[in-house]
């Protein structure tokens, strides 16, 4: 029987996820898993070695150097032959440090996470500083907590609710980079909403919450801009 793959550890989501020369004349689509974008990241982009790039992906060096030169093969792919890169899935889990107030939940419970200011449903999902988190059990409310963020754009913060066990996230403007992640994480996206975050979830209990196809945020905010994958260092010199 073959060893099992052991998982390997990524910063945070990313905030691109696809690149072509040209939307409408790219030759095969070609898929780069996201422990594969994470070792161009590490070594390519912030100049790792392949010993650091292990040690923060926590597998051998080995194991890193087999996953970059399948990358590289594929960026170089990319170029030459005018590909499309899509990134998705892989064996891969999210880096990010959960606080311990936020409890976990039983699989018969269904959690629901809006981003939250005052009460109301904050606008600008990469700017998200607070997530109200609402626990439903036989579509009741059980529980409810508020909890601060710890990244800072959108890749960062859907690690975050992926590890914070959220099933649903109900927000107001989101970009494409942001939906692309809730959708590898998992977790079904209502945005485009506004208001009172208490009368969204009720709504979205009663279904008659409206499941907006295009809440994409225009604010340049939104695409990461000074992202720095929350405290933990994730790379950084």
């Amino acid at each position: 029987m073959p060893r099992p793959q052991k998982s390997r550890r990524i910063c945070c989501y990313p905030d691109y996820w696809s690149f072509a020369p040209d939307q409408d004349k790219a030759n095969d689509t070609i898929i780069m898993s996201l422990d594969e974008f994470e070792t161009i990241r590490l070594i390519d982009y912030f100049g790792k070695t392949q010993e650091q790039c292990a040690g923060e992906m926590n597998v051998a060096r080995t194991t890193v150097t087999a996953i970059y030169d399948t990358a590289r093969k594929k960026l170089a792919q990319a170029l030459v032959e005018g590909g499309r890169i899509v990134i998705s899935g892989g064996n891969y889990t999210i880096d990010n440090t959960i606080s311990d107030e936020i409890t976990r939940k039983g699989s018969t419970i269904m959690r629901i996470a809006v981003t939250y200011e005052n009460g109301q449903i904050f606008q600008h999902f990469g700017r998200t500083e607070q997530f109200k988190l609402y626990d439903v059990a036989d579509g009741k409310i059980i529980n409810e907590q508020i909890v601060g963020t710890n990244g800072a754009g959108h890749g960062a913060l859907a690690g975050f609710l992926k590890n914070a066990q959220a099933d649903v996230l109900i927000c107001g403007g989101i970009g494409g980079g942001a939906q692309m992640a809730m959708q590898e994480a998992g977790i079904a996206l209502y945005g485009g909403n506004i208001g009172s975050a208490d009368d969204a979830v009720a709504a979205y209990l009663a279904q008659t919450l409206i499941q907006n196809v295009n809440p994409t945020c225009g604010h340049h905010h939104e695409h990461g801009e000074g992202h720095t994958c929350g405290d933990h260092g994730c790379g950084k010199h």
